[in-house]
């Protein structure tokens, strides 16, 4: 690992982070192909919060957060920090302190591949964390790592500057250069959604909204009486 801190990456834009926060982690997931979502594992903190930034990214060794404090004076308005370990840890490398000095500086919140702490007070005060755990143990500031360079969660591969959303489905990524399709994409899997939303309403069943009745008997699916049921089952 080069330890190394690469300053002012080239960012998306922070307002196209935050339309695509509010269309939210599956949509945005679902309209690009079903791609960027980091897993299950990842989890908010506390229930509700949701946040969509640019990333900043910090690649740390297991048990020590030097490098979250050298990544914070790289973020700023509108930003995301992602924190990734050098290899698998569930220490709580961040917590209240952390998100106080991060509030301040603008940034919307943090992916952790390791364990969050201070639960109750990021809720408390509002401020969206997700992670792999939720740990109160503890950690050290001894050794060097990178700030700002290309980094994995989850399968995904993060850059600086991509677009990072959470909210209470997980946490997908948007590389930089696909924000403008994200957007359109979104937009237009939210006015679908809409139309079907208000076809449910009126009583209509999935099977016909989504066109899904005449591929039954392709896939070999066949309606029968309970009455015919039973007798073929003896």
């Amino acid at each position: 690992m080069r330890t190394v801190v690469v300053t002012d990456p080239p960012r998306a834009d922070p307002a196209d982070a935050q339309t695509l926060a509010s269309y939210g982690v599956a949509t945005v997931h679902e309209a690009l192909g079903r791609t960027g979502y980091l897993g299950p594992e990842f989890r908010p903190a506390w229930p509700g919060a949701r946040a969509g930034g640019t990333a900043v990214t910090a690649l740390c060794w297991p048990g020590d957060n030097l490098m979250v404090h050298v990544a914070v004076e790289q973020c700023r308005p509108g930003d995301l920090l992602v924190v990734a370990t050098a290899s698998p840890s569930t220490d709580g490398l961040f917590g209240e302190l952390f998100a106080t000095a991060l509030a301040q500086r603008g940034v919307r919140g943090v992916v952790l591949g390791s364990g969050v702490r201070d639960v109750a007070d990021l809720r408390a005060t509002g401020f969206p964390a997700w992670a792999r755990a939720v740990s109160a143990q503890g950690s050290v500031k001894a050794t060097a790592g990178a700030v700002n360079v290309p980094v994995v969660l989850g399968g995904q591969r993060i850059c600086p500057g991509d677009v990072v959303l959470g909210d209470d489905d997980g946490v997908t990524v948007v590389p930089r250069a696909d924000v403008p399709r994200a957007l359109a994409a979104g937009q237009a899997r939210l006015d679908r959604e809409a139309t079907n939303r208000a076809a449910f309403q009126r009583g209509e069943l999935g099977l016909d909204v989504y066109g899904m009745r005449e591929r039954l008997p392709e896939l070999g699916i066949e309606y029968v009486s309970h009455r015919e049921w039973s007798r073929e089952q003896g």
